[in-house]
């Protein structure tokens, strides 16, 4: 494990829990629930990589339009318009709405399709990577895609063509996913066995207060800490705090 090559995630105590980050080339799934930061968890990590590194970021919508997740960061101090004329950073819109309006400017709209809907979505997320030489990717949020195929046999079959997709790459990649449920005793979710690793955000009731918790779950390859730990969110992002305790 010690010569195992490693992503710096850039996040103020995360990378103390992964033994010196995240495993290069693995896909880690970040699920949370609303509010507990994951778009800015996932954001920080791209800009951490093309500031600190030199390693260019695409960043793939399934749910909101690039329009709003770049109003959404304005309040951070990331200038991701400078990044995106540098070519260091790319935003591949597959929003409903993004790709609904491009389909009807192309006359070309196939709702209901899924198994075209996929195909689309693996080769524009190809071109993204091949724009930019993306070396970290976030895509944001997976039930967007998921939620197409209720069968848990075809949605496993999704999970499994978009991460083969991400792994030929050679890009270490971040997807999100909603909670469902939250707590001590929660659901696990079918993502949460596909994926290299698995980081968990929620807001737990400790004490008085509401706490932000995360936790890492799993990830292969190096050795971890799996408690939970608090975290807070400020102007420069997300900062977790790894030798505070919780309970």
């Amino acid at each position: 494990m010690a010569n195992i090559e490693r992503v710096k995630s850039g996040i103020p105590g995360l990378d103390e829990m992964l033994n010196g980050g995240i495993p290069k080339g693995r896909v880690i799934l970040v699920v949370g629930g609303p509010g507990t930061g994951k778009t800015i968890f996932c954001t920080q990590f791209l800009i951490n990589g093309i500031k600190q590194y030199g390693e260019p970021g695409l960043f793939i919508s399934l749910d909101e339009t690039g329009y709003h997740i770049k109003r959404e960061l304005a309040s951070f101090n990331w200038d991701i318009a400078q990044l995106e004329r540098d070519k260091m950073w790319t935003l591949v819109d597959l929003s409903p709405f993004g790709h609904m309006a491009k389909e009807m400017k192309r006359s070309k709209i196939a709702l209901g399709k899924r198994e075209f809907a996929l195909e689309k979505a693996i080769d524009d997320i190809k071109k993204g990577v091949k724009s930019v030489g993306a070396k970290r990717i976030v895509i944001d949020t997976m039930n967007s895609l998921t939620y197409q195929f209720p069968d848990s046999l075809q949605r496993r079959a999704v999970i499994l063509s978009l991460m083969e997709v991400f792994v030929s790459t050679g890009a270490t990649t971040l997807m999100t996913a909603e909670l469902r449920t939250s707590g001590l005793e929660r659901e696990v979710q079918l993502e949460e066995y596909l994926a290299h690793g698995v980081i968990i955000m929620q807001t737990l009731q400790v004490g008085k207060a509401a706490t932000r918790i995360l936790q890492i779950e799993k990830m292969r390859e190096t050795p971890i800490d799996t408690q939970m730990r608090p975290y807070r969110i400020n102007e420069k992002g997300i900062e977790v705090y790894p030798k505070e305790s919780v309970f």
